[in-house]
């Protein structure tokens, strides 16, 4: 777990933090430990940020754990000239910071002797107990000399169990992981994008599904100054400039606070500024950025009830966009996560995003699981039922991952699969019609919930019932659906053999999960027989332009009578980066290289079409329109459009709801160029607050 010097990144880090002088406790490491009466100075940091989340913290055992570290590095080194000890204690604070207890902070001091000394495993339990030995060997990495090229991916799966147990393992390799991108500088660029590249698919996803926001966000700024350096940059100029447009978050907040302050409500309101990479996202979205843009309102009270009291306040005073509200106190999130999220404009329209929540679901937002302390500490001194441990952090997502890890024996599919299964980001819940409740990923068929009810045994599944329902098993189940799954009678064969029916290979285009996934294919490599289909004839390809213009000026190399459309859900215009995928019925659908449809199609197994764009200047494209209702907006609007340059194609205007009108425009440009000057008129009509070009894939 050695790591280097120097990051990129280093400005991103959270503002407050202590600066920490790595060279001088480097040399107070060196001096060795300080009489038995007091901690050394060297830990001095650590134990005051401790002390200031567990003030009745024993902190004996980490200066004894300090004295084993810094024997047991003593005379090695960092590739920055700092001497080693310095990476245990940086990550030890970092825990320490986010409210960690004291075991897990005493693991996170020895968590790189064992691998990196001659300390043992049996050395450790001997002194610090089961519990901390448990959590250094968690994070231990395996040599590459006994695993070769499968040391990474297996390394991780051994966490990944050992997280199954105890979920503070993953909470010291994520610190871990963060000083290690912190101090990378020093590093060959290679290797800086490839020690990103993981951080970016595995690390940065598992401290999402954590809740540890705090440790999340400083990962992906990290990372995206390493592996979007020019990206970054600009980024970093636009905040550093700062949009004056509009009234600034600073006005706001003392509106926010006068009204809270009148309605008699104990508050603290403060803005959170966004980091590096949702001002990016934020920038890619909106286009132009506002002064309300680069920030939201935090606003902290003491209890649950307080929450919806600022909430009304907020509603009652200011014009609440209602598309924008979530609760989510009533239904947390997956990862621990709860608040109430809204948007409320002003009289002059500026539109700014608030964040409602109790200072302690503050402290899990930012530190997720590690603000839980000791999990599984048994409540009231009683023992958990059979001497197992009653974990309220083990969620869907973390079992299910574990569940199928033990079907993929080849590391390769380990670890393609962890990667392709940590892409998705929801959540749903779906309930058996036979009672109990399924997790499953967002996009989750009836295929997934099946193998997630019956494992193997839905080998026999033939249909479902969703809510009561007769429904194909390609069916994408919601949040809250109940579901029946349809089983054959009898022994599931191979066709041709007797007995019933087995999965065909179509189902692998509607699994979700890699448990699902895992068993189809096993299943269907061992029945060979269902992979067989008629044999047909192949057509030669050739490259064509479809013909109607302004619509598919694209060249596809595709046979001549395929159709070619461009995608509704992304809408493409020159000069976007497209790519082509055939669907059914030969048709090629082209959708913008960063649609979400893009990374579904190519986890479906999809090979891509290539694609380019024509010599015709003119192009179609639709929008969205956010807006608050007033008379003649929408005069406004399609006065704007048209000055621009643009005809309007079709146009539908949805009734007003709680104050809010979405338009949507199908628009046809003479020139692409001309589309970013377009959304800035549009945006700019009073009251118009949001205009996007549609990527997401319309309701069906």
């Amino acid at each position: 777990m050695s790591a280097e010097a120097t990051s990129p990144g280093a400005r991103s880090r959270r503002r407050g933090r202590t600066s920490i002088d790595l060279r001088r406790l480097g040399r107070a490491a060196l001096l060795g430990p300080a009489s038995r009466d007091r901690l050394p100075d060297a830990i001095g940091h650590v134990a005051d940020a401790h002390r200031a989340h567990h003030p009745d913290a024993d902190l004996l055992v980490l200066g004894k754990a300090y004295v084993l570290a810094e024997m047991s590095h003593r005379g090695q080194f960092r590739k920055s000239g700092e001497p080693y000890i310095t990476h245990p204690l940086a990550v030890t604070l970092i825990l320490a910071e986010l409210g960690a207890e004291t075991t897990t902070l005493t693991a996170s001091l020895l968590h790189d002797t064992v691998e990196d000394t001659d300390v043992t495993l049996d050395q450790v339990r001997a002194e610090f107990g089961d519990e901390v030995c448990y959590l250094v060997d968690g994070v231990t990495k395996l040599e590459k000399v006994d695993y070769g090229a499968a040391a990474e991916p297996e390394t991780f799966r051994k966490m990944l169990v050992a997280t199954g147990n105890d979920v503070r393992v993953m909470s010291i390799k994520l610190a871990d992981r963060l000083h290690n991108m912190r101090t990378l500088g020093v590093m060959r660029p290679e290797k800086q994008a490839r020690i990103a590249k993981v951080t970016h698919d595995v690390l940065i996803p598992l401290a999402e599904r954590l809740g540890v926001q705090a440790l999340k966000t400083e990962l992906e700024d990290l990372v995206f100054a390493i592996l979007q350096p020019e990206e970054y940059e600009s980024t970093r100029a636009v905040i550093a400039d700062r949009a004056t447009t509009g009234p600034s978050l600073d006005t706001i907040a003392v509106d926010v606070r006068r009204t809270l302050r009148e309605a008699d409500i104990s508050a603290e309101v403060v803005i959170r500024p966004r980091h590096f990479v949702s001002v990016h996202r934020a920038r890619l979205k909106r286009g132009e950025m506002r002064g309300t843009d680069f920030g939201r309102l935090l606003v902290l009270v003491g209890e649950d009830a307080d929450c919806y009291a600022v909430l009304g306040e907020l509603h009652t005073c200011f014009t609440p966009v209602i598309s924008e509200f979530k609760d989510f106190i009533a239904a947390p999130k997956y990862n621990l996560y709860q608040s109430l999220h809204t948007a409320v404009a002003g009289l002059d329209g500026a539109v700014v995003e608030v964040l409602i929540r109790t200072h302690q679901m503050h402290r899990v937002a930012e530190a997720g699981v590690v603000a839980l302390g000791n999990p599984y500490t048994p409540v009231d001194g009683a023992e958990p039922a059979d001497g197992e441990r009653a974990d309220p952090t083990r969620p869907g997502w973390l079992s299910r991952l574990l569940a199928w890890q033990e079907s993929a024996t080849d590391p390769d599919t380990f670890w393609t699969t962890l990667r392709a299964d940590l892409a998705q980001d929801r959540e749903i819940s779906v309930f058996p019609a036979d009672g109990g409740m399924l997790g499953l990923p967002a996009g989750a068929t009836c295929v997934d919930a099946a193998y997630a009810q019956y494992g193997d045994g839905a080998h026999g599944c033939i249909g479902a019932r969703v809510n009561g329902r007769l429904a194909t098993l390609s069916t994408v189940l919601a949040d809250g659906d109940t579901v029946q799954l349809l089983l054959a009678q009898g022994p599931v064969q191979a066709p041709g053999d007797s007995g019933g029916p087995g999965p065909s290979p179509e189902w692998l285009d509607h699994a979700r999960t890699p448990a699902a996934r895992i068993a189809i294919a096993g299943w269907l490599a061992a029945n060979p027989e269902s992979l067989k289909v008629p044999e047909s004839e192949p057509r030669a390809p050739g490259a064509v332009t479809a013909g109607r213009r302004g619509v598919a000026n694209v060249v596809v190399d595709v046979p001549e009578d395929a159709t070619v459309r461009l995608a509704g859900c992304c809408t493409p215009v020159p000069p976007d980066d497209v790519t082509g995928f055939l669907v059914r019925g030969g048709a090629v659908t082209v959708h913008r290289a960063e649609c979400s449809a893009v990374g579904r199609m190519a986890a479906l197994g999809r090979s891509p079409v290539a694609v380019s764009w024509g010599d015709e200047a003119e192009c179609r494209v639709t929008l969205y329109a956010e807006s608050f209702g007033r008379p003649r907006l929408l005069a406004d609007l399609t006065e704007a459009i048209a000055t621009a340059g643009a005809a309007i194609v079709s146009a539908n205007v949805e009734p007003p709801s709680e104050q809010r009108v979405r338009h949507t425009y199908t628009l046809q440009l003479p020139d692409a160029a001309g589309l970013a000057g377009l959304m800035r008129a549009m945006r700019d009509v009073p009251g118009v607050f949001d205009v996007r070009r549609a990527q997401h894939e319309p309701a069906s």
